[in-house]
C-alpha cells in the first residue's frame, strides 16, 4: 500500500478535483484500487501515468470522447489522427482570424476617410452614420462586395465554441441538504450524495426538470441540495436537514464534458459574457451546477443523451444588476 497515492494527494499534486477523478473512473478512462483497509480510492503508478496523460490531452483541448478513442486503441494511429485534426482546426481558425483582421482594417481605413471630425452637429453625425449603414447594407464600399457576408460567416465560425449564456431565475424552494463537506465525503460510496438520494420519492423538480443542485462552497468543499415536496418534514429526512434555498438570478451555460477543464472554460466564458452586460457576479451567493434529466428511466432523458452523445452539465453563476 505504500506505493499507492490517496485520491486526496493526487487531487492536490495535479490540481484536479476528486469529483473529476471519479468522473474519469465512471466513464472508463481510469481505474483505482480499493481495499478493506481504507474507504477512499488509491492510485498506483500506472493509474498516475494515465491521469497525467489525460490532463495533458485535456490541456490540448482534446475532447473526452476522443480521449476515450485514444485509450481504446492499441497503437498510436488514433492519437496521431486526433492530434492531426486538431492542428487542422487550429490552422483553419488562424486563417479565419487573419481574414477577420483584414476586414477590420478595411473598415478602419474607410471610417478614417469619412472624417467624422468635421461633423460637429449631432444631426449631421447621425446622417453620416446612416450613410455608412447604407453602404454596409448595400455591401458597396471600397470595392470589396463580399466582405460583409464573409465577416458574418467568419464571426459565426469563431463564435461556435462560445457557450450560449442565458439568464435564468431559480425560484426559492425548500431543499434537503447534504451539509457542507469535502467532495470526497459527498461523492464517495455511501457518502452524502448517496444518503440524499435515499429520499428520492420526496423530491420535486425546480427548473429544467432538475430537482438538485450542487453548490461550490470552496475549492474542495461543496453542498448538495434537493428540492422537497410540500409537506415533507424534518422527521421524514433525519438526520439530514431541510433548508430554505433563496434562489435568484443566474447566468447559465452548458458544459459538454464533466471534468475540471471543461467546467473552467465554460465558467470563464460566462464571466466574460457577464462583463458585456449590466449584470455583475453576486459574490454573496455560491456558484452551482447540476445535470438535468437524471432519471434513468425517463425516456426523454434517454433520447437526449443518445442524441447528444453526452450528458449535459449546467453551470450557474449568481448575478445581480450593477449599481448605476
Amino acid at each position: 500500500m505504500n506505493d499507492l497515492m490517496k485520491i486526496r494527494d493526487v487531487s492536490s499534486k495535479y490540481d484536479v478535483t476528486a469529483r473529476t477523478l471519479r468522473y474519469y473512473e465512471d466513464i472508463g478512462l481510469l481505474t483505482s484500487i480499493r481495499s478493506d483497509e481504507v474507504a477512499y480510492r488509491m492510485y498506483d503508478d500506472e493509474a498516475i501515468r494515465r491521469i497525467e496523460q489525460i490532463l495533458i490531452l485535456r490541456k490540448l483541448n482534446i475532447s473526452i470522447k476522443d480521449i476515450q478513442r485514444i485509450f481504446a486503441a492499441s497503437g498510436s494511429d488514433v492519437v496521431l489522427d486526433v492530434l492531426g485534426k486538431k492542428v487542422e482546426n487550429i490552422d483553419d481558425e488562424v486563417s479565419l482570424l487573419h481574414e477577420l483582421k483584414a476586414i477590420v482594417l478595411d473598415f478602419i481605413q474607410e471610417i478614417e476617410r469619412m472624417n467624422f471630425a468635421d461633423n460637429s452637429d449631432i444631426k449631421q453625425l447621425y446622417s453620416k452614420a446612416k450613410e455608412i449603414e447604407t453602404q454596409i447594407v448595400n455591401v458597396d464600399y471600397i470595392g470589396k462586395p463580399a466582405n460583409i457576408s464573409r465577416l458574418i460567416e467568419i464571426t459565426d465560425k469563431l463564435d461556435k465554441k462560445v457557450p450560449d449564456v442565458m439568464v435564468v431565475r431559480v425560484p426559492p424552494f425548500r431543499a434537503l441538504s447534504s451539509g457542507v463537506h469535502t467532495w470526497e465525503e459527498i461523492f464517495m460510496p455511501g457518502g452524502y450524495m448517496f444518503q440524499l438520494w435515499q429520499h428520492f420519492p420526496l423530491f420535486q423538480t425546480v427548473i429544467f426538470d432538475c430537482l438538485d443542485f450542487t453548490l461550490v462552497r470552496a475549492d474542495d468543499m461543496g453542498e448538495m441540495i434537493c428540492a422537497v415536496q410540500d409537506g415533507v418534514s424534518e422527521a421524514d429526512v433525519s438526520p439530514l436537514q431541510i433548508i430554505d434555498f433563496p434562489g435568484g438570478l443566474y447566468a447559465m451555460a452548458v458544459s459538454i464534458d464533466e471534468d475540471d477543464e471543461s467546467i473552467r472554460k465554460v465558467q470563464d466564458k460566462i464571466c466574460q459574457w457577464i462583463e458585456t452586460t449590466n449584470f455583475e457576479l453576486d459574490e454573496s451567493r455560491s456558484f452551482m451546477f447540476n445535470m438535468p434529466y437524471l432519471d434513468e428511466e425517463n425516456v426523454y432523458q434517454q433520447d437526449i443523451e443518445k442524441g447528444l452523445g453526452y450528458r449535459q452539465m449546467q453551470r450557474y453563476l449568481p448575478i445581480k444588476l450593477k449599481l448605476m
